[in-house]
This record gives structure tokens, sequence and C-alpha cells, in this order.
């Protein structure tokens, strides 16, 4: 395994676990028979393919793992199929704690043949694996699950916000929710920070924007009226202002505790998500 960041410090960890420093996304290229991307933004992933692009060969499996847009993913997709290689949109959900630990869910568009090839890599890297069908459909899907991640982290904050203005029992309001209908992945989890107070969720507002951008961007060109995601959009952009835009994205739920002057804070929750779940070898779904 060969790894490449523009985060030395992020490689030379890996280098100290056995990975060979890739040095330039050329190199990998040129050195490997199948090439992750994992980037922050459709434009990076655009360059950086656009970099490696001279060095793509016959056999060559290229997996996208980035939350990009469905229509780029095609279109750089295209590029990579026309010198004979394969493209795989594969964007991961669950969470950072999830992926460290190798029990991230993992998404993929591409034709049957070419998935039962990259599956052997996709279940070393995450849990479940479910194929989405031709490229670009584990894009849509991917979008369509992070805006209802953050369409339940923004109700979470008025819930907690209605919990504590009636001076419920946080730790009892915590389990309440998480025994009940109104349950959620994203209250078992985020809601373990919020109520800590460190609202590490390891995911910036700038990274959720982008996503619930391509979200509400997607729904637009299927001329597909919505009533919340232009809401959330709004929210989000108001809690980069007040915040930052590397600011915690589970921090959005401050805007609530400002304008009810209270605050989440409970005892017994950890600063930081921990994955719990035994790891065990991927399987498709």
């Amino acid at each position: 395994m060969s790894v490449h960041d523009l985060n030395q410090s992020f490689v030379e960890k890996f280098v100290e676990d056995g990975a060979k420093d890739g040095h330039s996304a050329q190199n990998l290229m040129q050195t490997c028979d199948v090439v992750i991307t994992c980037l922050p933004t459709p434009e990076a992933s655009g360059l950086v393919v656009k970099e490696m692009l001279p060095f793509v060969a016959v056999g060559k499996i290229w997996l996208e793992m980035s939350t990009t847009d469905e229509s780029e993913i095609r279109r750089i997709g295209a590029l990579v199929k026309a010198v004979g290689a394969e493209p795989v949109d594969c964007p991961v959900s669950g969470g950072c704690h999830r992926a460290d630990t190798g029990n991230i869910s993992i998404f993929a568009g591409c034709s049957r043949a070419v998935f039962e090839r990259a599956l052997p890599v996709l279940t070393t890297l995450g849990r479940r694996v479910l194929h989405t069908g031709e490229l670009g459909t584990a894009s849509k899907l991917k979008v369509v699950t992070n805006y209802l991640a953050t369409a339940h982290l923004v109700a979470l904050g008025e819930a907690l916000t209605a919990c504590k203005v009636m001076d419920l029992d946080m730790n009892v309001s915590y389990e309440a929710i998480k025994a009940s209908s109104g349950n959620s992945f994203v209250h078992e989890t985020e809601s373990q920070v919020i109520l800590n107070g460190s609202y590490n969720i390891n995911f910036t507002m700038d990274l959720v924007l982008k996503d619930t951008g391509l979200f509400y961007n997607l729904a637009k060109k299927l001329n597909t009226p919505l009533n919340i995601s232009p809401l959330i959009v709004k929210i989000f952009k108001d809690g980069k202002k007040k915040y930052g835009s590397r600011a915690w994205s589970s921090i959005i739920v401050k805007r609530m505790e400002d304008l009810n002057n209270v605050d989440f804070r409970a005892d017994g929750f950890p600063d930081e998500l921990i994955d719990n779940e035994q790891e065990e070898k991927g399987y498709e779904i």
C-alpha cells in the first residue's frame, strides 16, 4: 500500500505502520493497480484526477470515495474509462469513528463485474458494502443520506432545547430519545459530544455546507421543489457565519443554545466519539 496527502505528517503515520510514501498522485497511479481518492470537494477531486489521467492504464481501478457531484463523477469517470481503466464512485457513510475501525459503510456505483473485482478491497476498508447500480448512483444516494443526517442534527438542536427549557434531566432525555421512535444514528452519536460540550464530530461546517449544497443542487437540476432543504442550507450558512467554516458541524445546535440562553451539558458523555462495535470482515448487503 502506498499513501499520499498534502499533509506529510499523515503520510508519515502510515509509513511507520508499513505503508510506502506515494510521493504524488501521479506516482500512485503509475505504481498501483487500485487507486483511491478521498478529497473534500468535487473541485479537488477533479484536479487530482487530472494529474493522474496521463498515467491511467488498462486494467487499473479508480475508487472515488469523496462525497462529490454525481455529474462530475460521471464526467471524470468517462475520461478514466476512455483509456481502459474502471471508475467506481464509492462514498462512505457512518462517521469518522467508524472509518477508523473499518466499520464504515460503503456505497459502490459501477458495473457488477467491476464491483466484484473491487469487492475484496471494499470489504477490507469497510463493513457494509452496497452495490448501488451504475456509476453515479452511489454519489446520489450519499448526498441523500448526508442530507437526512443534517436534518436530524438540526431537529435535535430544537428537541434538546425543549428538554432543557422543560427542566428535564439531559441524561434521561438522551436515553428516552435513544429508546424511542424519535431515535436516529445522529442522536446516538452526535448527541453524545453535544451533551459533553466538545461538539467534536471530526467533521466541519464547510463540509456540511458542501454536502447539503450538493443535495439541494441535485434537486434543482431535477426540477424537484423542496421545503426543508433550502432552510437547512440557510441554517448552516448562518452557523458558518457565527462559528466559522472549520468549526465542528455539530456546533450548529449552539444556535438554539444561544437563542434560548441555555446549554445542553450533561455528565458522563465522551468528548470524542469511539466506535464500540467489534471490527469484523466486511460483507455485501
